[in-house]
């Protein structure tokens, strides 16, 4: 039995959301903890609100505290998905840091330690295909698994 923590796209978007925004660790576990929708509003944004954050947790058994505190995978990307959460968890800008393509996203420059993020965050259902050293780090090729 796997320990791996699996968070919705939707759930690791609002949560890498949260943290990009420059919520401290702290502030979103006492949030979590607390069920407290309210605390989230500084970082909501119109097409990410979390209304429906911890009702939706709840129903499909995400562990949100242990997310924060160890870690996580998602369960699934969508090609248009992926590159909203490599937005929100790096702070980059799609076809500026990055282009995504039919079931590919090439040029994703990374740090050694966000492409560690990457890896561990990372659905299954896409896998790192390529993966140059640059100066910056790494430069990234995703691929949907069912096109390697």
């Amino acid at each position: 039995m796997s320990t791996e923590i699996k968070l919705s796209q939707s759930t690791a978007i609002r949560l890498e959301q949260a943290r990009g925004k420059g919520m401290p660790e702290a502030d979103i576990l006492k949030a979590i903890q607390a069920k407290d929708v309210a605390a989230f509003d500084t970082v909501s944004e119109e097409h990410y609100r979390y209304d429906t954050f911890f009702s939706y947790a709840d129903e499909h058994g995400e562990n949100l505290e242990g997310a924060v505190r160890n870690g996580y995978r998602i369960t699934f990307n969508t090609r248009g998905g992926l590159g909203i959460w490599l937005e929100k968890a790096f702070n980059l800008q799609v076809d500026k840091d990055f282009a995504v393509g039919e079931g590919i996203i090439t040029g994703l420059q990374l740090t050694a330690e966000q492409a560690e993020v990457l890896e561990q965050r990372l659905a299954c259902n896409w896998v790192i295909t390529d993966a140059l050293e640059v100066p910056a780090g790494r430069e990234l090729t995703l691929k949907l698994r069912a096109l390697v």
